[in-house]
């Protein structure tokens, strides 16, 4: 197995997370979730309903690229479910050397409000949705980023995904 990073990226709500579980089970590989890397004082500021600021994330993307780096070089298969909503946090991956694809699930603000609304369990609020959008830098000229529907169902998600990392240099 060469090790290889698919992220899954997308505002709060987006469905990252139950993309990238399906998609590590049929590439197969291991999951991550970028949320685990969170500091508890960045999840408590969250629930508390502030969004973290960029300097804020910048030791959380840090903690992942090193993480990344250390799987790859063991030779790991990694999908990692991570927002991505800024370039730099992107190019902060990109910077870390492991050939990786992104998946950017994208959708309008009122699906995704839905589907935070209906989370149980879950420390992002429904209060956060908007600054998730404004903090959101669409990645128009990336072409290492695939866009995948937030609308399509769960198996057309995949079977998209899917297809994508075919097309991943071996």
């Amino acid at each position: 197995m060469s090790g290889r990073v698919v992220v899954v990226m997308g505002v709060a709500g987006s469905g990252k997370t139950t993309l990238a579980q399906a998609l590590a089970e049929a590439w197969p590989a291991t999951f991550l979730d970028a949320d685990d890397f969170h500091s508890p004082a960045a999840k408590a500021r969250m629930a508390g309903s502030y969004p973290l600021t960029d300097r804020m994330r910048a030791p959380w993307v840090r903690r992942i690229a090193l993480d990344l780096q250390r799987r790859v070089a063991a030779g790991e298969r990694v999908v990692l479910a991570f927002s991505g909503l800024r370039r730099r946090h992107r190019d902060r991956l990109r910077a870390s050397g492991v050939p990786l694809r992104f998946l950017f699930l994208q959708g309008d603000k009122a699906l995704v409000a839905a589907r935070v609304l209906a989370r149980r369990d879950h420390y992002m609020p429904v209060a956060l949705v908007d600054s998730q959008f404004a903090a959101l830098e669409e990645p128009r000229d990336e072409a290492d980023i695939f866009p995948i529907r937030m609308e399509d169902v769960p198996a057309v998600q995949l079977s998209q995904a899917l297809a994508q990392i075919g097309t991943f240099p071996a």
